[in-house]
């Protein structure tokens, strides 16, 4: 397998496998518990497939307090490699609103049961304000020199966004990012895309496409369909 940080969500959107497909609920006490099942068509990094362009089940929960810090574990099926075809995503981090901005920031460590040697951690930093009746955020992401990311420092930059449509369940999505380190040089990845509340459940399709991946076979422009639920 090549290692995650070849790669949605790191800027990915929740119908590209983004660790959290979690529709937001007004907690009802100091400490939220929230669970959520996903799946995807195609398990899709920043623009890079990592289950092989097979499909992915992706569990989650995440605990959040109403002073803004969230710990959350998050797992998914990914491509074959020398351990046991899976990724946990151990997160802590903090969001909160500060006037008009919702500003983040997060550690993630990327843990790979079996194959220990792609094991890496990543710092992440965003800042999200309204547009009307949408939503842009602007998305950081390091990751200092490590043994799976080839000895040499990784850097994610970019920005997404989402507009519900109205009088519909429709939301249009969109991302764009760029990411430079030892496997790629200035990589760009983009997506585009609508979610729906179908009975519960959030139902996604999205384009993913993107450049300089030097013939990447897992970077070929595709269809990502996605359906989760929260509880």
């Amino acid at each position: 397998m090549r290692h995650k940080i070849f790669g949605s969500l790191a800027l990915s959107l929740a119908l590209v496998a983004t660790p959290s497909f979690a529709q937001e609920e007004e907690a009802s006490g100091p400490i939220d518990i929230e669970f959520n099942l996903a799946g995807v068509s195609d398990y899709r990094f920043r623009g890079v497939s990592l289950s092989s362009k097979d499909p992915a089940f992706q569990p989650s929960v995440t605990v959040s307090h109403e002073s803004g810090f969230f710990a959350s574990v998050w797992g998914s099926n990914i491509a074959s490699n020398p351990g046991d075809d899976i990724e946990v995503d151990l997160t802590l981090g903090f969001e909160k609103e500060v006037g008009d901005f919702t500003l983040g920031a997060s550690g993630v460590y990327y843990l790979y049961p079996g194959f220990s040697d792609a094991n890496y951690v990543e710092f992440l930093g965003s800042v999200g304000s309204k547009v009307g009746p949408g939503t842009v955020k602007f998305n950081v992401a390091y990751a200092p020199s490590q043994d799976a990311l080839g000895n040499d420092d990784s850097f994610y930059w970019g920005v997404s966004g989402e507009l519900p449509i109205n009088n519909t369940p429709l939301t249009l999505v969109g991302s764009i990012g760029v990411e430079d380190n030892s496997f790629y040089s200035k990589k760009v990845d983009w997506t585009v895309g609508v979610n729906a509340d179908v009975a519960g459940f959030t139902v996604g399709a999205a384009y993913v496409d993107t450049a300089r991946t030097l013939g990447d076979p897992n970077a070929k422009a595709t269809a990502v369909l996605s359906v989760s639920r929260s509880f």
